[in-house]
């Protein structure tokens, strides 16, 4: 032991030395970003992506049939009650948005609710959200109905209309083929942005430019349904400073308005208003949130049958439907080239109200939404549902959203978005809007 320590050196006199050539400057760069790999030739790529594996194949299904991957993983017991109850209230809800938003398209009430079938059962097997209702949208139905009444003046003169019932019904039936052209374009136009891949512009869309967005389209939801509200008549608007064109020609109207009409509405919102704070409030001693939107429409139909509100109070109702389904019809090509641009701004609108909304409910509920294959899904819910004759569709906004807080260090970009969205209009704000953000994203960069 004594002979080991008097062998032991001390730590404080050990050295390490080392050798290596001293690198300049330019010669360490060159040793950096010398690349060892040789970049594969263009036949290896071309044979990596044809070839054909089942991972492959698996992949490719999954990307184009979202539902192939996540209903083998439905847990029964822990979602059929919540998604039960769910599907009855926005099912429930949808006929009678369905039936209006078709009267803001300029279309009879019935291709409303065409538009809320056929194209939910196609998105249910290409959509990506988990959340978001398809169907009738109010913005993209004004839109719709803009387009439609351009073409399609009230004042238009059409051979053979004999008194004003034949003369009103051969009129819609120009403005159902218009608003199917439109629809059949804009289907094509998402279709071909999806598989172009031209989803990845949601990345732009950043949390408070979506939040603003949201928030004016409902402002502009809102003051679309106020004069059916008061139960008055007034001018369709459409384009910049259409939200403080309509609400002013309803304030000059308001003199006029049905008292029955907005006694019903504001009963029926004074219903969904408490309803939603009583199921705020329990819910966590009820099994299921009370399915409130069931019962405003019950309610809002018994009224209207029970004292006969057409006949004794001047109520508008929507009437007799027809019943069963129309058989598919080939959409008017000819008319595109004069609503392409029209196509094209529902085209981009719809996808950016969807994405917004399928991006804020993935974020918080956990998960992620494709924005190419919502582009694909769209194009495919618009075009084919436009052989079945209904009008083009969009994500329903959700009251929620509105109400939901945007951050304090962002409202440079959520303020922008919501003015210039809300009178520019959804199309010019949002272009607005994605400038100033990316605007923003490169000053912050910079500094």
């Amino acid at each position: 032991m004594d002979h080991a320590e008097e062998n032991e050196i001390p730590a404080a006199t050990q050295r390490y030395y080392v050798e290596r050539p001293i690198f300049s400057h330019p010669v360490l760069q060159e040793r950096l970003h010398t690349k060892d790999k040789v970049p594969d030739s263009i036949a290896d790529k071309l044979k990596q992506a044809f070839t054909c594996t089942p991972k492959k194949i698996r992949n490719i299904i999954y990307m184009f049939l979202p539902i192939t991957k996540w209903l083998p993983a439905y847990k029964f017991k822990e979602y059929v009650l919540g998604d039960l109850v769910s599907g009855i209230s926005t099912g429930v809800l949808q006929l009678p948005q369905g039936l209006a938003f078709a009267m803001l398209a300029a279309v009879p009430p019935i291709f409303g609710l065409y538009s809320s079938f056929y194209p939910v059962i196609m998105y249910c097997f290409f959509g990506t959200s988990r959340h978001i209702s398809i169907g009738p949208f109010a913005v993209i139905s004004l839109m719709i109905g803009g387009v439609a009444v351009r073409l399609v003046p009230d004042d238009i003169v059409i051979p053979g209309g004999v008194n004003a019932t034949n003369g009103t019904e051969a009129r819609d039936a120009l403005r159902v083929k218009v608003a199917m052209s439109v629809t059949l374009l804009s289907g094509i136009i998402q279709f071909c942005l999806g598989v172009c891949r031209f989803g990845f512009v949601a990345i732009y869309l950043t949390e408070p430019l979506v939040r603003g967005f949201t928030t004016a389209a409902a402002v502009h939801v809102f003051t679309s349904m106020l004069k059916y509200l008061f139960g008055v008549k007034t001018k369709r608007y459409s384009g910049i400073f259409s939200v403080v064109y309509s609400t002013v020609a309803v304030l000059q109207n308001v003199k006029n308005l049905n008292v029955c009409s907005l006694g019903v509405g504001l009963m029926v919102f004074g219903l969904l208003l408490g309803g939603k704070e009583f199921n705020e409030r329990f819910k966590e001693k009820l099994p299921a949130p009370i399915p409130l939107e069931f019962f405003a429409v019950v309610m809002g139909t018994g009224i209207s049958a029970g004292f006969n509100l057409k006949e004794s109070y001047n109520v508008d109702v929507v009437g007799t439907l027809p019943l069963g389904l129309l058989p598919p019809a080939n959409p008017d090509t000819s008319l595109f080239h004069l609503v392409y641009v029209d196509a094209i701004a529902i085209a981009i609108v719809g996808f950016s109200v969807t994405i917004s909304m399928a991006k804020t409910l993935a974020n918080k509920h956990g998960y992620q939404v494709d924005g190419n294959q919502e582009l694909i899904a769209l194009g495919l819910c618009n075009s084919i549902g436009s052989l079945f004759q209904t009008f083009s569709i969009s994500c329903s906004l959700s009251r929620s959203l509105v109400q939901e807080g945007t951050g304090g260090k962002t409202q440079t970009i959520w303020l922008t978005t919501f003015v210039s969205s809300l009178f520019l209009g959804l199309d010019y704000g949002l272009i607005t809007a994605v400038i100033i953000a990316l605007l923003t994203v490169i000053y912050r960069t910079q500094r």
